[in-house]
């Protein structure tokens, strides 16, 4: 048995979410292997909304395993307080023991870094993902299997302020106190102890056992540490060869790959967004796409489906086929629009450079339709919805496998 994934192929906000609680239905565990709680999926069942950050979108199954891969950053604080929402998580939920946490002064470096950077700010959200990243690759983080060891982690903790002393007195960060960190840690410990799992050999061994395995990226491609619009991007690898190194499967045990775009684009935060709408129609994709973040709130930016980025994403990423979410949020546009080259510096390219700051949209433009929402039938949507996701197909070279026309779960074209 091969595990499939799942992957966001725009900046992130796809529509993720909606798509693995739906075919989580069908699978045995899903698992997440990379970001921290910058990253959130809305899911809709029935008319209840569930906002989800670090848990997998599979706890909506009540027979399906929920793993938290070593290649995520967890927030202890933001875990314990999102496992709340849900009962009997023990047995069905299970979080990488070697993790790296993200503890407080994470989040005040991150916060700190952000101001200095002034107009040259990234957009992150502040939640401490980056210097938990990067404490890991410099080989100073701490990860949530030391929870067994409170005076062991205590005294390492401590000791990471003396030795990045110069540079948190430059960020005004202070010390803790010896004992607030101790309660901190023990609470957490006393939390999600219980948890903990070599979640590798829990992948191997589902795999093994003929179970079926779904993998949930966070964010998206073009928000990737190598492949995405550097510097404004996440810390982690959100492309799918982030797997492996993210929750220990080798290339080998990968099997089908579906990429998540969204019928328009979006983006949170800085960086460059060629096909960005500034004006009135990208305030309509705002408001009828109720484009705000589910982590943050902040307004979305908005515009036109680029198909350069994508064809390029999909290839990246190996994907066997896409789901296009968000349909409806077209409805009533008298024509939608698609980038299909870009040009820079007086010359049409079709491939994305490395600077996309200055890189001009080419468009070719579709007529609009009437209305696609609810429609669950290929046959049923109107003849240019058709044509427009056909297009789609034929410019990022990748066969559709599903259509979304509304959050609801059931609202759902099969291909």
């Amino acid at each position: 048995m091969k595990a499939d994934q799942i992957v966001g192929i725009q900046w992130g906000d796809e529509g993720k979410g909606k798509i693995v609680d739906l075919l989580a239905q069908k699978y045995d565990a899903v698992a997440r292997y990379q970001g921290g709680h910058n990253a959130g999926h809305t899911i809709v069942v029935d008319g209840t909304t569930y906002a989800l950050h670090l848990i997998p979108s599979g706890v909506l199954n009540p027979d399906a395993v929920n793993i938290i891969g070593n290649g995520v950053v967890v927030s202890p604080e933001a875990l314990i307080k999102e496992m709340k929402q849900f009962d009997g998580l023990l047995g069905r939920l299970f979080v990488s023991e070697s993790a790296h946490m993200i503890l407080n002064f994470h989040i005040l470096i991150d916060q700190a870094r952000e101001k200095l950077r002034g107009k040259k700010a990234i957009g992150t959200t502040g939640r401490g993902i980056g210097p938990a990243y990067s404490e890991k690759i410099a080989r100073g983080g701490f990860r949530l299997g030391e929870l067994r060891d409170i005076d062991a982690l205590t005294a390492n903790v401590q000791e990471y302020f003396v030795q990045n002393k110069p540079i948190l007195d430059a960020l005004e960060i202070e010390r803790p106190d010896e004992a607030d960190i101790r309660a901190e840690l023990t609470d957490y410990a006393e939390k999600l102890l219980p948890y903990l799992a070599n979640t590798t050999q829990m992948a191997w061994k589902l795999l093994e056992d003929d179970k079926r395995l779904l993998l949930e990226g966070a964010q998206g491609t073009l928000l990737d540490i190598d492949h995405g619009t550097y510097p404004y991007v996440t810390s982690s690898s959100t492309i799918s060869a982030g797997a492996c190194t993210g929750l220990g499967v080798s290339p080998k045990d990968i099997g089908k790959i579906t990429g998540i775009v969204k019928a328009y684009c979006t983006r949170v935060g800085n960086g460059p967004f060629p096909t960005e709408d500034f004006g009135e129609e990208g305030d309509r994709l705002r408001k009828q796409g109720n484009e705000f973040g589910t982590t943050t709130g902040r307004p979305r930016r908005c515009g036109w489906f680029d198909a350069v980025a994508c064809r390029f994403a999909s290839r990246i990423n190996g994907c066997d086929d896409l789901s296009v979410m968000k349909l409806d949020v077209l409805d009533g546009f008298d024509e939608v629009k698609v980038c299909v080259a870009y040009e820079v510096d007086g010359q049409q390219i079709d491939h994305m450079p490395l600077d996309m700051e200055h890189a001009k949209p080419i468009y070719k433009s579709f007529p609009g339709w009437d209305k696609t929402e609810g429609v669950r039938k290929f046959e049923d949507l109107p003849e240019t919805a058709k044509s427009y996701l056909l297009a789609i197909e034929e410019m990022t070279q990748t066969k559709i496998g599903m259509i979304s026309t509304s959050p609801d779960r059931n609202d759902t074209i099969l291909l």
